[in-house]
């Protein structure tokens, strides 16, 4: 693929919630805008039902799916031009010299047949030929009368044009070949790729938002370049190949960040692109009621509701706090979920005082839900701990009409008996006013891990 047409992705953390997403589409939004090369949105992980009803309500497509960096057989792909097994030999001849010496035999039904090659052609000319005098006579026309299926090379692996090519590497290293088959789904022909390519494929090119943590990024980062990173939580970034442009603020929500972004740029973004901001930002901050809520939080949420809520549009007629507490109560509530989902919708993995961890967090509109699930959630976060491999996980389950919130954890931690939430008869820690994982829970833990 030419360096030109590379995308860049932008792309949120692992277990997106509504700001992630929304801060992808964004900013993708605006690079596109501003820049020469294409500029794609994609996340990291499977929508939660709040992310989902604010994309059907603006009549939006969920961003691609991009479980990992790896490079695949697809960005490596050449669709050379064919020939079928019958047809002479002379039109693979003709497609060889154009190609670099490989023509495609591929059957009727779109099956590969064979690779016509230099040693392929080379093996057949040698078994045809020989060392024999009166072979060596015969006319070349004769020989390019051949069917092609004479001279291919049929034992050629085929790849999957969906596959990791990192995790093919070992079998394409043993091959005495410079070029494989790639393949659909189906089988069908999709190109062919060469080794040399393999070696050497191109890296994705990303946009990090609303992370900068190697743990809660997509796999196989170390496999990508990152271009840029723009968040707002604390820092924990990985290491880059190149300098680059990193913006970490203090702000409610990323959504926010992209906002100004494109207020910056002398720019308004399409109505629904910034309801889906709005989104984003109203998430993030519990309808601007969240401790980590800002002025610039509260200006962005007037600025996108200008544009977003003119006549004609998916919200048209909609507020900020009448679109707030619909989003908020679309997102909030256990009975439409199963609780491995709940546990794992939104969760965010750390390191401190020797131990891994991860905190989900999970809303609801009251605390009488959480009676009811409590046995099935402190099951699933057990079971969480240990499909994670983590020391510990905590579920945080927060109220978002009286602002509170109450937390489960898997196993006791010595460590933690420190924190200010006094525990209630029924073992779950009660967090009056706490609502902020990023600015009020977390601190807290990672204090108390850390003595």
């Amino acid at each position: 693929m030419p360096e030109s047409t590379k995308p860049i992705y932008v792309i949120g953390h692992t277990n997106p919630d509504t700001d992630s997403i929304a801060a992808a589409v964004g900013y993708a939004w605006l690079l596109q805008d501003t820049l020469s090369q294409g500029v794609k949105a994609a996340r990291a992980g499977q929508l939660t039902p709040q992310t989902t009803w604010v994309l059907d309500r603006l009549g939006l497509e969920p961003p691609l799916l991009l479980p990992d960096a790896s490079p695949r057989f697809a960005s490596i792909t050449h669709r050379l031009n064919t020939t079928t097994p019958d047809r002479p030999l002379r039109e693979a001849w003709a497609i060889a010299n154009r190609t670099g010496g490989t023509a495609p035999v591929v059957a009727d039904d779109g099956m590969p047949f064979g690779l016509v090659t230099v040693m392929s052609l080379f093996e057949f000319f040698s078994k045809e030929v020989g060392s024999h005098p009166r072979r060596q006579e015969t006319p070349i026309g004769e020989i390019f009368d051949r069917p092609c299926r004479e001279a291919c090379d049929t034992e050629v692996p085929r790849f999957q044009i969906s596959t990791r090519i990192q995790d093919s590497l070992p079998r394409i290293l043993r091959e005495e070949r410079s070029e494989f088959w790639v393949i659909d789904e189906h089988g069908a022909y999709a190109g062919v790729c060469r080794q040399r390519d393999a070696l050497n494929p191109p890296r994705l090119q990303l946009i990090l938002v609303d992370h900068n943590e190697a743990g809660q990024a997509l796999g196989a980062l170390d496999e990508a370049d990152i271009l840029e990173i723009l968040d707002h939580h604390r820092l924990g970034n990985p290491s880059t190949r190149a300098p680059i442009r990193f913006t970490v603020d203090v702000v409610g929500s990323t959504s926010t960040l992209v906002s100004e972004r494109i207020d910056e740029a002398g720019l308004s973004a399409p109505p629904a692109i910034a309801g889906l901001l709005l989104a984003g930002l109203l998430s993030d901050t519990l309808g601007l009621t969240s401790p980590t809520t800002t002025e610039r939080d509260r200006q962005a949420a007037d600025r996108l509701g200008r544009w977003a809520f003119i006549g004609g549009s998916p919200l048209a007629g909609e507020t900020v706090e009448s679109f707030g507490a619909a989003l908020l109560q679309a997102g909030a509530g256990f009975s439409t979920r199963e609780p491995a989902d709940i546990v794992s919708a939104d969760l965010k993995q750390y390191e401190a005082g020797g131990l891994r961890f991860g905190v989900a967090q999970a809303e609801i509109t009251n605390f009488a839900q959480l009676s009811e699930y409590r046995e099935r959630l402190q099951q699933a976060l057990v079971e969480l701990q240990k499909n994670r491999g983590l020391d510990f996980a905590m579920l945080m389950v927060t109220n978002v009409v009286n602002g509170s919130s109450r937390l489960l954890l898997s196993k006791e931690i010595p460590a933690l008996e420190v924190l200010p939430y006094p525990r209630l008869p029924n073992g779950v820690l009660d967090a009056p006013g706490v609502v902020s994982r990023k600015k009020q829970l977390l601190p807290a833990v990672l204090g108390a891990l850390e003595g």
